[in-house]
């Protein structure tokens, strides 16, 4: 009986086999004249014939592999276009929103900000420190230098004054 399987597999291996090479041809100028992309042909062209090779003994009409493989083509660069159409949406978002790590793009003008925020007393630094580059609230940063909320605000304003009278900026 497992002589009866085997060979049913390698008949069934060898017809996948003789499919393909009958195939993967016609398929590959179809995804090719699709994508204008060689690689991405092939890689349309393996996928769809896995999918559609899978399902084979499923499929409503078995004599129409080609068309169930040429249609599963196009839908799978439908598909590729989609999920290039949403990077490509995400990585404008991300262009337009940079976040706090780009904040100060200009190196020349991060350096001044760090010559600037070094020359502030210890603690007012700190406090500048742990308010706007660690994000804690009044609170987290009382709690951090010992101190109550009023005196963080204070040390805040304080070293804020000093670095825009060192920065050359106004107040806005």
């Amino acid at each position: 009986m497992a002589t009866n399987a085997t060979t049913a597999e390698t008949t069934r291996a060898g017809s996948l086999e003789d499919l393909y090479e009958r195939t993967a041809p016609g398929a590959l100028r179809l995804a090719y004249f699709v994508s204008g992309d060689r690689e991405l042909a092939q890689d349309l062209v393996q996928d769809a014939f896995a999918h559609v090779a899978g399902r084979f003994h499923h499929l409503r009409r078995p004599d129409a592999f080609e068309a169930y493989l040429r249609r599963t083509i196009v839908n799978l660069f439908t598909s590729h276009l989609r999920h290039r159409r949403i990077e490509r949406a995400y990585l404008e978002v991300r262009r337009a929103d940079p976040g706090p790590d780009h904040a100060i793009a200009d190196v020349a003008e991060r350096d001044r900000m760090w010559s600037a925020l070094a020359t502030l007393p210890r603690r007012q630094r700190a406090a500048v420190v742990l308010r706007f580059y660690e994000d804690l609230s009044e609170r987290e940063t009382a709690d951090a230098l010992g101190c109550s909320t009023n005196a963080v605000n204070s040390l805040v304003e304080h070293a804020m004054a000093a670095l825009r009278e060192r920065m050359g900026t106004e107040e806005r």
